[in-house]
């Protein structure tokens, strides 16, 4: 006899509901699909979708030269165990050994950014602190959050005095204040006002600064270690993560931090301690990339000439936010033109893709293009043109 389907609390089908849900994501522009492999038929388009900032992940030249460098011995494809029960740790301990010779402080490992932020702050956090995160900061963080069971308010993204006034209300009450934001807002490209933060930490005892650098690590600060060491005291920043899958093109992330957290996170980051750790042969690779990733200044400073000229174009087509990073955004204002304007681009052989609600909120829905040091000037200005040509079509008289 076939197992029944299972019902809900309120008496519905439970796959009938899904299919509703899913139904309404249809109606309302905003349903996904992860997308076919696509590379050679996409291959003539010029790419404005990925987080590989400085090109690197297009360097046949690097992967031929990393494996030639590499015996059979070290080409592990699996740890086959989490990392603290692995037997082979030598490429994750080099890594970390780099990273904090580039710091000057110890670094830890994870397998992403989102195991690096929900672990961190569910570990971190608790009944006796107060997590105070800018209003776009993203869901991993907001995951952490939620899994750290503290009592959170979110201010108003970059309003320092907001900021201030929540902290002078609540100081008194908790034990720990826990300010979170990132360097380089990952669908803005706007950056968080990192002095200023410290200064708020001196002011109060009581504050910690967690910076999630995603989008800023390779691309921004000195020899691309982030917006945090390009900071006035990066040292006074507790808690830095940074990622190893965007502008360093491989897998996994890590924190910055003090010996006594980093010690405290090996023991009660969950997401560290129950997930099999990333390969060993990502951390070696990353490891390489890293010791010439450093001194990729030609590349940084041509992707922020890049970053101007995108920015000037887009705020000549409407009143997009500015952006001086590698992301920038084109505010739409709703799923169904997004969606338009995506395909109309893709026609012309530019393809950057829509990003709607939930993961933007309602009404600022918009096409994310993000630089790449490998593309030149002429594809961010064809790009401008094709958008601005298509744009102005869309919201023309004739076509409302």
């Amino acid at each position: 006899m076939p197992f029944e389907q299972p019902i809900d609390r309120n008496g519905l089908r439970f796959y009938e509901r899904v299919e509703r849900e899913l139904e309404q994501l249809r109606q309302s522009s905003n349903y996904r699909e992860i997308p076919h492999d696509k590379t050679i038929v996409d291959s003539h388009l010029i790419d404005f979708t990925s987080n590989d900032y400085l090109g690197i992940a297009r360097r046949s030249d690097w992967q031929e030269d990393f494996l030639s460098t590499c015996n059979t011995q070290e080409l592990l494809m699996t740890s086959a165990a989490s990392r603290l029960l692995a037997d082979n740790q030598t490429a994750y301990q080099q890594l970390e050994k780099l990273l904090a010779e580039l710091y000057g402080r110890p670094a830890l490992l994870f397998n992403s950014g989102y195991h690096a932020n929900t672990g961190i702050i569910s570990a971190l956090a608790d009944n006796r602190t107060l997590i105070l995160a800018d209003k776009l900061v993203h869901a991993s963080i907001i995951d952490g959050i939620m899994l750290s069971k503290a009592k959170f308010a979110r201010f108003r993204h970059n309003d320092i005095q907001h900021l201030e006034r929540l902290i002078e209300k609540e100081s008194s009450n908790f034990e720990t204040i826990m300010v979170v934001v990132e360097s380089v807002y990952s669908m803005n490209g706007d950056c968080a006002p990192i002095d200023c933060l410290i200064d708020i930490k001196h002011a109060n005892p009581k504050v910690i600064l967690y910076v999630d650098e995603a989008h800023a690590f390779g691309c921004e600060g000195p020899a691309g270690l982030g917006l945090c060491a390009a900071s006035k005291s990066p040292s006074e920043i507790d808690v830095i993560v940074g990622t190893l899958g965007k502008a360093a093109a491989s897998q996994g992330a890590f924190t910055i931090t003090n010996f006594a957290i980093n010690q405290y996170l090996t023991n009660r980051s969950r997401s560290l301690i129950f997930s099999t750790a990333i390969p060993p042969i990502s951390a070696k690779w990353s490891k390489y990339v890293i010791e010439r990733m450093v001194a990729m200044d030609s590349e940084r400073q041509h992707l922020h000439a890049l970053a101007k000229v995108m920015n000037n174009g887009l705020s000549s087509i409407n009143n997009s936010p500015c952006s001086t990073t590698a992301i920038h955004p084109f505010i739409v204002g709703n799923s169904s033109d997004t969606l338009t304007l995506s395909a109309a681009l893709k026609t012309d052989g530019i393809k950057v893709l829509p990003i709607r609600t939930p993961t933007v909120p309602p009404n600022t829905e918009r096409l994310r293009f993000s630089l790449s040091a490998a593309h030149t000037i002429d594809y961010v200005t064809s790009a401008i043109e094709s958008l601005k040509h298509h744009y102005l079509a869309l919201n023309s008289p004739e076509h409302k």
